[in-house]
């Protein structure tokens, strides 16, 4: 079998580490469109287009710290290596992800500065996928023929921007947070945040070391019950932007220097012929079975969609979830099957009051998601302590942002862990 990977992220080097090693026999090939392995925890300066004219791909910023302890941000069988503290730096992930890649040995089916610019299924006999990729190097395109694709190009690249009433009215700065890399931008700016999400609470916190105002609007009715630096007031969300000035829903208004779109972004596959059979509606990408398997071509699949989860872990599971598959050890369900899977769990997301856009939200539930896959797919499940850590470790994060990163944690068996 012969299987595409499109990138060398951390979901990318799961899906090679279980190409290559164990029990299957496959010939692979991943191609990554910058000259190094990390995807997103990569950081550099530049922000804009490449010098190849390509998007920058990472949204890293200089003063990233996980927001989960490493205890859960391992591979189920490669984990973090035993730092003092729980909480790392974008670097220390990076050499850990370095590490894991020359572990296994992966750098040898990774063709670094490929850009896949077009992925389509073929008619008739043969391999069943085409793949258009551009060696950005020598400036030349070829076309080559794939088995099977695993999609893992990541999911915070193309910035999501609401649109709101007088954007292009305000005379101030406006960002979006995949462009920010230093709190230096903002000194002695007033900069209202937009978003209240993970990454909207830490970069509040981390431009409040610069600016000298910094105003945290977000949609939840109660105040969000942490201690924020005194320079961060919280306000709801923004009406309207004018001329030097933003007015918000309870009709105050602040004079702002800067719009910080924390909103977030969208899942993106440019290189999707629209005959793969998958599309992105109200940012849920459909129709996929377990989040995961495209059912109309169930020999694409996308690694790393559901997010708040314990990623590296979800992306090994995934990853030997679909080769069992493949490989023959299970069989897909009928497509009306996986399309009824999908619809059911839809509504049933509705009725807790979840958007279609959270339709892949995982949060406090990841458990029952980690093992309905190793269930339906007869493989070695993920530990429950990593869903209760990482549900520990966000109630950390909301009750004290400025503090939660002191803890230390240990890993005890599968189901425990202790607080150092």
């Amino acid at each position: 079998m012969k299987i595409a990977v499109i990138g060398a992220g951390s979901a990318g080097l799961a899906a090679l580490r279980h190409c290559t090693f164990g029990t299957y026999d496959c010939e692979v090939v991943c191609y990554e469109k910058t000259d190094q392995v990390g995807g997103t925890w990569v950081y550099i300066e530049e922000t804009g287009l490449d010098r190849y004219g390509l998007p920058i791909h990472t949204s890293m910023y200089k003063n990233l710290r996980t927001n989960l302890p490493k205890e859960v941000m391992g591979y189920p069988d490669y984990p973090v290596p035993d730092f003092p503290e729980s909480y790392l730096t974008r670097t220390q992930i990076l050499e850990f992800l370095k590490t894991y890649c020359h572990h296994f040995n992966l750098r040898q089916y990774i063709r670094f500065l490929h850009n896949v610019e077009l992925v389509e299924p073929t008619k008739g006999e043969g391999r069943k996928w085409s793949i258009k990729v551009k060696d950005l190097q020598k400036n030349t395109v070829t076309n080559e023929s794939f088995d099977a694709v695993m999609v893992c190009n990541g999911h915070y690249f193309e910035p999501a921007v609401p649109n709101l009433k007088g954007r292009n009215t305000f005379q101030g700065q406006q960002l979006h947070s995949h462009d920010y890399r230093t709190p230096e931008v903002f000194v002695d700016k007033t900069v209202v945040v937009l978003g209240a999400g993970p990454s909207g609470m830490d970069l509040a916190l981390d431009i409040s070391k610069k600016a000298t105002r910094v105003l945290l609007s977000h949609h939840s009715k109660d105040p969000i019950d942490t201690v924020f630096p005194d320079n961060v007031v919280q306000k709801p969300d923004v009406k309207e932007l004018r001329e030097n000035t933003v007015l918000f829903n309870d009709g105050s208004s602040e004079p702002v220097d800067v719009v910080f779109y924390c909103t977030g972004y969208n899942y993106s596959f440019p290189f999707l012929d629209k005959k793969c059979g998958v599309q992105v509606d109200s940012n849920m990408v459909t129709p996929l079975w377990k989040h995961l398997v495209s059912i109309e071509n169930p020999t694409l699949v996308f690694i790393g969609i559901p997010f708040y989860v314990c990623a590296f872990s979800m992306f090994d599971l995934q990853v030997r979830f679909v080769l069992r598959f493949w490989y023959g050890k299970r069989d897909f369900p009928v497509k009306a099957d996986m399309l009824q899977d999908e619809k059911e769990e839809l509504e049933k997301r509705a009725t807790e009051g979840l958007q279609k856009r959270h339709y892949h939200l995982m949060g406090f539930k990841q458990d029952v998601y980690y093992d309905d896959l190793a269930n339906t797919a007869g493989i070695t499940p993920l530990p429950p302590v990593l869903t209760k850590l990482h549900n520990e470790s966000s109630m950390r994060f909301l009750a004290d942002l400025v503090h939660y990163r002191e803890s230390r944690y240990k890993i005890i068996d599968d189901y425990n862990f202790i607080q150092l």
